[in-house]
């Protein structure tokens, strides 16, 4: 019984998804032969070549539009080199605007003196390398397959999806000529392998119309089962009753893989019947998956073997700059190893986290020897010191033993990853941090107001926030914090008194980095299970057939959100982040972000 996984297009450039090294790892430890391809970068690497975008570029009538895809084709293997790290040489002409083709982005460039000084040279030409490739993407996008991007495929067909119907269309359409690239490099895995079992992750709902591309492909082709998992049907897809999908795929497994694809395998060959799956459903065994998994569906995290990334195209990940703030820029420059140190959540409490979910809910924290051996383990198969930790949020304790066990080997690592605003977070446990080569954290400061951050039950107050990273700051390492808005509740004051915190933060030099999200209830959260606690109340009631994550609702006591208009307070508090990070506006008013916007109206006494 052989498998292949696949990371379908697209989720980022510079890494491989972890989704696929960690299965990998776990089923060649019993026995089975599997194979791994991530079909993103293979589609990116395919695309810009010079001989794909020359025949792209012969294809295009307008003449000026042609002219400057060919000038395109004729640089882009140069330009793909440098983003690889395979020609540093080229960073002088790249910066100096010699070289590039320079499209639409070209025109919104940032202060590149500010940015980058006069010795920034490399991440200047990186920055502008980026924004080439961008162009062409936009470009291909516009013109050819409105589904491209960079970084996501169709993701509009499956974000807040309550019918299959508008994906189903798409997916009846004829083979774009990207979806044709797509399905030819799936073809030569397909053969090479010839697999028994096709595994898709679909961590995002940028991946899924690639993975059900791909897997009606499979279906129609070859004799091998398909199965879907991973982050996206974990959320959106427990209360599923769609039965179209079984035209994409064979099974649909749940949380965690490892056991689930070790029966399935064991099913197939005829050892179990089908009573033996675990969080597994089919077309015939079509049922709502909506409860944790018990301790004995999972493989305890302690017994995991080290994740497995050979036949993965290391050399191939780009480093991108997509922004010029150098906190914001670790999510996509620099080939990062991405792992998880332990799984779940040990707070697990949030009112607005999906903390009802096995990926979340179920904490099971190996030992630090076992992580420092993976992370060893990972070094050796990459070549790369650098990881990037996954977990929801790294555990202080655990985290402090990880970095006397690094200390104690003598390695030489740099690393990131989600942490809490923890009291736990002292000037000692920060220097040890750094001294073990942590560069960064990110961390939810939220609604960054304490009378919600009450409500939440996030377990921080806005003093501890500050506090912890100012020890970040005087440690050397960045600090990026997720923010918030729209909590029911939430009053326009308290919004513009987060956005005030967040200046001062800046203003102060303790957080580099930050990005606001409008609040969504989802159906997995506590505020989605007892939205009376929050002052909420669910619109929703039925579940939908596709897509059920995230759900509508409105205040209890009335038939209208908010009293402030809330599309124009995201934007104030968008525009005026991005421009703290780019270190200007920190003397501004935070209501001058928000020309347009009435107060809201005082209700009336009665």
């Amino acid at each position: 019984m052989k498998f292949l996984l696949i990371t379908p297009p697209l989720t980022q450039l510079n890494t491989p998804y972890p989704a696929t090294t960690v299965l990998k790892g776990f089923l060649q430890s019993q026995g089975y032969p599997t194979s791994q391809a991530d079909l993103g970068i293979e589609m990116i690497d395919s695309i810009y070549r010079r001989s794909w975008l020359t025949r792209y570029a012969q294809s295009i009538a307008d003449a000026e539009e042609r002219e400057y895809m060919l000038r395109c084709a004729d640089i882009v293997e140069v330009v793909m080199r440098f983003l690889r790290g395979q020609d540093d040489t080229l960073a002088p002409r790249i910066a100096n605007r010699s070289l590039l083709p320079e499209g639409p982005r070209f025109g919104q460039l940032a202060d590149m003196e500010w940015a980058f000084g006069t010795a920034g040279t490399e991440d200047k030409a990186r920055y502008l390398a980026t924004l080439f490739i961008e162009d062409v993407a936009d470009y291909i996008r516009d013109h050819t397959d409105d589904h491209f991007d960079l970084i996501r495929y169709a993701e509009h067909l499956a974000n807040y999806a309550p019918s299959f119907d508008e994906m189903a269309e798409a997916l009846q359409a004829p083979a774009t000529l990207i979806d044709e690239l797509m399905l030819n490099l799936l073809q030569a895995h397909i053969i090479k392998v010839q697999p028994d079992i096709v595994g898709f992750t679909v961590p995002f709902p940028g991946c899924l119309y690639g993975a059900l591309r791909c897997g009606k492909y499979v279906m129609e082709h070859t004799s091998a089962k398909v199965v879907i998992g991973g982050g996206f049907p974990n959320t959106e897809w427990r209360q599923l009753s769609e039965e179209r999908i079984f035209d994409y795929c064979h099974y649909i497994c749940f949380d965690d893989g490892e056991l689930p694809l070790l029966r399935l395998a064991q099913h197939l060959e005829g050892k179990f019947g089908e009573e033996s799956l675990v969080r597994t459903i089919s077309r015939q065994h079509l049922v709502y998956v909506d409860s944790l998994g018990q301790a004995d569906d999972n493989i305890p995290n302690e017994h995991l073997p080290a994740p497995d990334f050979d036949e993965l195209p290391i050399d191939r990940y780009l480093s991108l700059a997509e922004m010029t703030n150098p906190m914001h820029r670790l999510w996509s420059a620099g080939r990062w190893n991405k792992m998880m140190m332990a799984h779940g959540c040990y707070w697990h409490r949030c009112a607005f986290c999906d903390t009802r979910l096995d990926y979340i809910g179920r904490y099971d924290v190996p030992k630090a020897a076992t992580v420092v051996d993976r992370m060893e383990s990972i070094m050796r198969q990459t070549g790369i010191s650098g990881f990037h930790f996954v977990d929801e949020a790294v555990p202080p304790k655990l985290l402090r033993e990880v970095c006397e066990e690094i200390l104690l080997r003598h390695l030489v690592v740099s690393f990131w990853g989600n942490i809490r605003f923890e009291k736990a977070y002292t000037a000692e446990l920060c220097d040890l941090m750094a001294d073990a080569g942590c560069v960064a954290v990110s961390g939810g400061l939220e609604v960054a107001s304490d009378r919600l951050l009450k409500l939440i039950d996030k377990g921080v107050t806005i003093d501890q926030t500050i506090q912890a990273c100012r020890h970040f700051r005087d440690a050397g390492i960045m600090v990026h914090t997720y923010l918030m808005y729209g909590f029911p509740t939430e009053t326009l004051d308290e919004t513009l008194g987060a956005l005030e915190t967040v200046r001062r933060m800046f203003d102060e030099g303790i957080v580099q980095s930050a990005f606001w999200h409008r609040y969504a209830m989802t159906c997995h959260s506590p505020s989605g299970q007892e939205p009376q606690n929050y002052g909420a109340r669910r619109v929703t009631k039925q579940p939908h057939p596709f897509c059920n994550n995230e759900v509508d609702w409105l205040p209890s006591d009335t038939d209208i959100q908010f009293d402030y208009d809330i599309e124009e307070v995201g934007r104030g508090l968008r525009m005026a982040t991005f421009n703290y990070m780019n270190d200007l506006g920190l003397d501004q008013p935070v209501r001058s972000w928000f020309p347009g916007l009435r107060p809201p109206k005082k209700k009336k006494k009665k």
